[in-house]
């Protein structure tokens, strides 16, 4: 029997679908795409290249002919699966099951030209059972969902190619427009917008600790002041977020600091009498199964992952055969996924736990399209984290997965909601609690909140039993201060949500489009926060004005429902290219003739209301322009400054700080120049003697590490940090460097081209070699080094400042261990043998040894070998 080719994207998918397949089929992987349009004018075939369009990579005049061309880093793929082909009788093509997969198979089709027979496999996870039926019930390619793709590629080329070059002559050279990326980046702006005008309110209240009698565990509670004087007090929401008062038509009782302490004093002493008491029970039902989009956001809440390490990290678990698809926007689960997740939950919580019958989702997401089962564990038997061979981020994701789905089998939560209203005087108290009368789905899930103060359904906040008319103690009473929060910043959990309810991109694109605006420099990341930038503000304001469509919302999930229509056959994908790019109203036509209306002073500028000077995009960055008696002066903007926060004050401090050039921090004394502390577009920096005009080598500079501030900067820390990288010593086993310095990603420690990142509380200027080797073997192990389990040969006692004094089991020895302090035991001592005076003088020792001279100790043994 001849054999079989296999064509899948990854050599990991390659890998596990060659598990259950017979020996006489084949399997390669593609390693993703192998053509596409090209990505640069050396890409363009030389026949190509003096046609009009050849730039552009479509056709237009030829009915949107695609120029599909094969890179450089893909010929070698394309021959040698050329190659396996040659001496195949069948080709199957096992890409992914949604649009972008059926896209790579046709690809691959066009490309390898094959006279064998043609089949195309489809499944949604990597097990025995789903390969097999797969194979039995092969298909042809879905040319509609090809065309589907295709348009999209297209699309996304047109806007870009074509609105791109303007944004470069009126704002900036290499700044991108995107038909879904600049809706998204406009998304981002008007929440900044927002923040900028957001004013302020302020107002107190009262909050009491109050105590049943009598004082026992349990018995305390807290209320808040509801009214006074028969008026409600105000809250948060009663206030007007563009003025900062009382919004019109409220009728409460504001209360400032001196009529709240006035109150405190007035009711302290009165008698608490309980005058409500209500109660109800409520249910929670669980929440349904994982789709791209949910899981996304969970992570984010939970893990702390980005769009994209979550979609790479649930890419990982499927190809290995551990989840099903991850690109989907179904709740669906399949009846043996139902049946096995009952199964598990019985067996582990009991019958008591799983819900009445099995609960069947449906999915809320307008066409609903990609995979069509949610994302769940693969196979049926709903494996549990802890018996697969996952560690890490890995087991942590596939854990996610797996609660979730098999709580989603499981039973109501049942809670007791309980009121209670307090009166002393004429004010009334009011607190509230929760019991949970049955966890139900609680046990195993519970779903995060993007709002951090915001208290999990399955925390309990009990109230004592009390009753109408029975009198509490107050234990305290304070009067408490509050302002209101401008409306909070997107995250990328939150971002994904707001473009998956507006329809904007669909479960394969989330993940790309909130990278790409981060790596274009339409947004940066502070904390979990997407703030954008000024060339954000500026760019969304031109298309805001001359190019609305394509920034609005409604515009672009109807593109969105178009390109479904394709996928499903309802449209034709080239009917809809001419009436989006061709004709009066086509984009093409728009460019050429709102060009001339755009002026690129106007488009460079972006409006701030309240600030007076003047913000623009110049070549190099965002920069503040502000005319002082007839004399114009300029300052960068740092490009991590959020556009909410800059005011009068921030920009007079920036002018200041150009005029009044770089603070001096001292000498440098083995070079004896001036080391300069400096403020430039990135932040802070230090800097070794002046800049000189006439060489051509430029000082040496340090940026501040993360947590430093200029104010607190020393000499000391300057010289370390230029002194940054360092040599701490040779590697014991390979007599190779050991250094550490900062990069792109932060600190690290590196020895042979192994990289290994500083995470606090090590710090790269004064990490020792030591420290270096246990996280360069922890690296080695997999994560299972000297750092990750350490085996304890002796205690050797407490040290005097705190902290246990250990001998410890290393990759390269016994060595003592306190604290971030680690010595090696010299080799003819024993580790048993080691006394807690002898590691206390080792550590004092190695406390003391200033660390220039273990640098320079380190220089002499590498220069003497």
């Amino acid at each position: 029997m001849g054999k079989k080719l296999v064509i899948v994207e990854s050599p990991t998918k390659a890998k596990t679908i060659g598990k259950f397949l017979p020996k006489e089929y084949l399997v390669k992987a593609s390693m993703g795409h192998v053509r596409d349009l090209p990505a640069s004018a050396a890409e363009i075939p030389e026949k190509e290249k003096n046609k009009p369009w050849a730039r552009l990579g479509v056709n237009v005049e030829a009915d949107f002919e695609p120029l599909y061309v094969i890179p450089e880093s893909k010929r070698k793929v394309v021959a040698e699966l050329k190659a396996a082909l040659k001496d195949a009788e069948e080709l199957i093509l096992a890409t992914d099951e949604d649009r972008e997969g059926e896209s790579i198979g046709w690809h691959l089709r066009e490309v390898l030209k094959p006279k064998q027979p043609v089949r195309r496999m489809v499944f949604h996870e990597i097990t025995r059972e789903a390969i097999e039926q797969a194979l039995r019930e092969t298909r042809d390619l879905d040319l509609d969902l090809v065309h589907a793709q295709e348009t999209r590629r297209i699309l996304d080329r047109l806007v870009g190619y074509t609105v791109s070059p303007l944004l470069w002559r009126k704002i900036a050279p290499r700044l991108s427009a995107g038909r879904v990326q600049s809706v998204a980046v406009r998304l981002l702006v008007q929440r900044e917008r927002d923040r900028r005008a957001f004013v302020p309110g302020r107002y107190w209240d009262l909050r009491a600790l109050l105590n049943k009698r009598p004082d026992q565990p349990g018995h305390r509670f807290e209320a808040t002041l509801v009214s006074a004087g028969g008026k409600r007090i105000a809250t948060g929401r009663d206030f007007d977020e563009h003025t900062g008062q009382i919004a019109a038509g409220k009728d409460v009782l504001l209360l400032n600091q001196q009529e709240a302490e006035a109150l405190r004093t007035r009711l302290l002493n009165g008698e608490w009498t309980v005058v409500e008491v209500e109660e109800k029970d409520a249910t929670r039902a669980p929440y349904a199964p994982f789709t791209t989009s949910t899981l996304q956001q969970e992570a984010n809440r939970k893990l702390g992952l980005s769009a994209r390490e979550t979609m790479r990290i649930a890419q990982n678990l499927y190809e290995n055969g551990y989840i099903t698809y991850m690109r989907t926007d179904s709740v669906h689960l399949s009846d043996e996924a139902i049946h096995a997740a009952r199964r598990r939950i019985r067996e582990m919580y009991g019958e008591e736990y799983l819900s009445p019958s099995p609960r069947r989702y449906q999915t809320k997401t307008a066409n609903a399209q990609e995979a069509h089962e949610a994302i769940r564990p693969a196979g049926d038997q709903m494996i549990p984290p802890d018996s697969l061979p996952l560690e890490g981020r890995e087991k942590a994701l596939y854990e996610l997965i797996w609660k979730r789905t098999i709580a989603s089998q499981m039973a109501n939560a049942r809670l007791k909601l309980r009121t209670v209203t307090v009166a002393v005087d004429d004010a009334l108290f009011r607190a509230s609690g929760r019991t949970i009368l049955f966890p139900g789905f609680f046990r195993a899930y519970v779903e995060g909140s993007d709002d951090p103060d915001a208290a999990l359904e399955s925390q309990e906040q009990p109230l004592p039993a009390l009753s109408v008319g029975e009198v509490v103690d107050c234990r305290d009473l304070e009067a408490i201060g509050h302002e209101t929060q401008p409306p909070p910043r997107y995250t990328e959990a939150t971002l994904v949500k707001a473009l998956e309810a507006e329809g904007i991109g669909r479960p394969s694109t989330y993940a790309t489009i909130i990278d790409t605006i981060l790596q274009r420099g339409y947004a940066f990341k502070q904390r979990k926060e997407l703030v954008p930038t000024f060339t954000a503000f500026a760019v969304t304001a031109l298309l805001e004005k001359h190019f609305q469509e394509l920034v609005d919302l409604k515009f672009t999930a109807n593109m969105e429902q178009r390109l479904d229509d394709i996928a499903t056959g309802a449209a034709d994908h080239l009917a809809y290219l001419r009436e989006f790019y061709l004709g009066e109203s086509g984009l093409e036509h728009q460019v050429k003739s709102r060009e001339a209306a755009i002026d690129p002073r106007e488009a460079s500028t972006v409006a701030l209301e309240d600030l007076h000077a003047e913000v623009r995009i110049g070549q190099y960055g965002p920069f503040v322009v502000r005319e002082d008696n007839g004399e114009r002066r300029t300052a960068g903007l740092p490009p991590t400054l959020p556009p909410a926060d800059l005011t009068d004050e921030l920009v007079e401090e920036l002018l200041n700080k150009k005029v009044e050039g770089p603070q001096v921090l001292g000498v440098d004394p083995e070079s004896g120049l001036p080391v300069l502390l400096k403020t430039g577009p990135y932040g802070p920096y230090v800097q070794l003697g002046e800049d000189d005009p006439n060489s051509k080598t430029k000082p040496k500079r340090a940026s501040l590490l993360k947590g430093m501030t200029p104010e607190e900067l020393t000499i000391e820390t300057a010289l370390a940090l230029l002194s940054l990288p360092r040599t701490l010593g040779e590697h014991p086993e390979t007599g190779k460097p050991v250094q550490a310095g900062v990069g792109r990603f932060g600190p690290y420690v590196v020895h042979d081209g192994v990289y290994v990142n500083l995470r606090p509380p090590d710090s790269v200027l004064d990490i020792d070699l030591d420290r270096a080797l246990e996280l360069l073997a922890t690296k080695a192990n997999g994560g299972k080094g000297r750092g990750a389990s350490k085996t304890v040969l002796k205690e050797l006692g407490e040290h005097p400042e705190g902290g246990a004094v250990q001998v410890l089991e290393g990759r390269y020895g016994p060595y003592v261990s306190w604290k971030k302090v680690n010595i090696t035991i010299p080799k003819e001592m024993q580790p048993t043998d080691v006394t807690l005076e002898q590691a206390l003088a080792w550590i004092a020792e190695k406390q003391t040894k200033p660390k220039t001279a273990r640098k320079r100790a380190a220089k002499s043994t590498k220069t003497a070998a």
